[in-house]
């Protein structure tokens, strides 16, 4: 018996199932062998491949995923379109209310700890304090953002990450209190840790690095050019979906300012970093969950 079998026979078959891992660890193959033994439907917990726009570039499940389980909340949402965690917890809510056992996918820590931890009730961000936030990160980097922020939120969330950063000055901002502060009144979570059962894919670096390498260059294989064709005619770096790791640079390859090779290295080393982020997080926020090795999936 394989060491993943064995993970998949330990699984409560009526609890939810949650799989969290760093881009291109197997972790959406693992869903897939889950829903296979023991039913269930595959949900997105990635910010990215809730976009409609970029299938292949997200890697989002194939039509032979597809066929293997249901999924749902994949490409769901227009490229232009803003998308919070709030919004993801409000699209989960009915498949954690009624339906198939959820077994819930992703590489997006935020996404679980909300489901897990509970989520601050923030107010909305007015649209100028975030054209505000886009344009300083755009003309002085998300370091001058980082100087502004109270300390408690500076020494809780990932200075390296500018996401991150933009969305704790924008809630200092607009409401005068800093993120960490509202994230301590949190209501409770919609399916706290100990009603799941919870699997983190551990992959290290020098077995992952391949990984990145070669799943860029099977999606150019596939198609990720011409997907970019496709998405040329409004395509604007400002988009929600640009986010996107390797957008910018298909778009360049197809204006002509970016070889191939160049563009290849560049979303590489690209990934390698969001990679390193997400295990950051992960073994920050994820100490409890059970690990389960990348290398045996």
């Amino acid at each position: 018996m394989s060491k993943l079998s064995e993970v998949i026979q330990s699984l409560d078959p009526g609890k939810p199932v949650l799989i969290a891992g760093p881009t291109a660890s197997g972790k959406s193959e693992l869903a897939l062998r889950v829903a296979e033994a023991q039913g269930g439907t595959i949900l997105n917990a990635d910010a990215i491949q809730v976009y409609a726009d970029w299938r292949l570039l997200t890697a989002r499940p194939s039509p032979a995923d597809t066929a293997r389980a249901p999924h749902a909340m994949y490409g769901h949402i227009p490229g232009h379109q803003a998308y919070s965690v709030g919004d993801w917890l409000r699209d989960l809510a009915p498949h954690l209310a009624d339906g198939p056992r959820p077994i819930i996918v992703g590489g997006t820590g935020l996404y679980f700890t909300a489901l897990t931890e509970g989520l601050a009730q923030i107010p909305e961000t007015p649209d100028e304090v975030r054209r505000t936030a886009m344009q300083r990160i755009e003309t002085e980097g998300h370091a001058a953002l980082v100087a502004e922020l109270d300390r408690a939120t500076r020494s809780r969330i990932d200075l390296a990450n500018p996401m991150r950063v933009q969305r704790a000055w924008e809630v200092l901002t607009a409401t005068g209190t800093g993120l960490v502060a509202w994230q301590q009144n949190t209501a409770p979570p919609k399916l706290p840790l100990s009603e799941t059962s919870a699997l983190l894919v551990n992959a290290e670096k020098d077995w992952l690095t391949p990984r990145i390498a070669a799943r860029f260059d099977r999606m150019l294989e596939g198609g990720a050019l011409d997907e970019a064709r496709a998405n040329r005619t409004g395509w604007s770096p400002d988009l929600p979906s640009a986010k996107a790791i390797g957008a910018a640079e298909l778009m360049a390859i197809l204006e002509g300012s970016l070889t191939l090779d160049a563009a290849r290295e560049r979303v590489t080393i690209l990934t390698r970093q969001f990679a390193k982020r997400q295990r950051t997080w992960f073994r920050a926020r994820m100490r409890p969950w059970r690990q389960v090795d990348a290398r045996n999936l």
